[in-house]
């Protein structure tokens, strides 16, 4: 029966239960409905300034789930195994593999991973390097260039046990430059570079790398220090 529901949830348009109430996955059931009240206020069809009749449903779905410790259970395991397949389809694609712009990607995707988990778990935003690998489908000398890179820009950092986070500034590039980089934006919003084909956008034009990306930036910030 849980197995159906979650089906049917899952289809549902910001089916990411925690990002819609904007909590984290390990929030305690009291922060819950403590949201869940703040939130239903605002957005129950009766209030006339905020009032929202289709988010308050998508509101009360992921109260439900995620206030029934069996549902919520069900749902954290089926996301966990939906996020990780969804992250592996990228090694199906050749826009990641060799080549200076499968590289350009990888560090897309692994940016986006971190970024998603920033997002979602604020207070544990950790990603092992074994969960990099599984979800990214490389081996861990095939991302050692990717990573060295990114930590060299202080985009992310890794600790002692080399789990990996965001840093601030890895969130200020993500957030400014996924308007700029389709696949970037791909990658955040469905998991999914299927849309992307042979790196260019739909407009049939080459989409911008994150190596111009970074240039563009560094032009601006020289700028400012004029």
């Amino acid at each position: 029966m849980i197995g159906k529901l979650l089906s049917l949830e899952k289809r549902l348009e910001g089916s990411n239960h925690y990002e819609f109430l904007q909590i984290s996955a390990h929030a305690e059931p009291e922060t819950i409905q403590r949201v869940f009240k703040f939130l239903a206020s605002r957005l129950h069809p009766d209030n006339p300034e905020t009032g929202d009749a289709e988010k308050f449903s998508k509101l009360k779905t992921a109260y439900d789930v995620l206030s029934d410790p069996a549902r919520r259970a069900a749902y954290d395991a089926e996301r966990e195994r939906t996020d990780g397949a969804t992250i592996v389809q990228f090694t199906h694609s050749m826009d990641f593999m060799d080549s200076m712009e499968g590289e350009l990607n990888r560090r897309l995707a692994v940016l986006a991973v971190l970024y998603i988990r920033r997002r979602t778990s604020p207070n544990h935003p950790e990603v092992s390097l074994s969960q990099v690998e599984a979800r990214m489908g490389f081996p861990r000398d095939y991302l050692e260039f990717t990573l060295w890179y990114l930590l060299k820009k202080k985009y992310i950092t890794r600790a002692d046990n080399s789990a990996l986070t965001l840093t601030a500034e890895g969130v200020d590039f993500v957030e400014t430059q996924r308007v700029t980089l389709p696949k970037l934006n791909r990658l955040l919003t469905s998991g999914s570079e299927a849309a992307v084909t042979n790196g260019r956008n739909g407009a049939g034009e080459s989409a911008p790398t994150i190596g111009t990306a970074i240039e563009r930036r560094s032009g601006r910030d020289r700028r400012k220090t004029r």
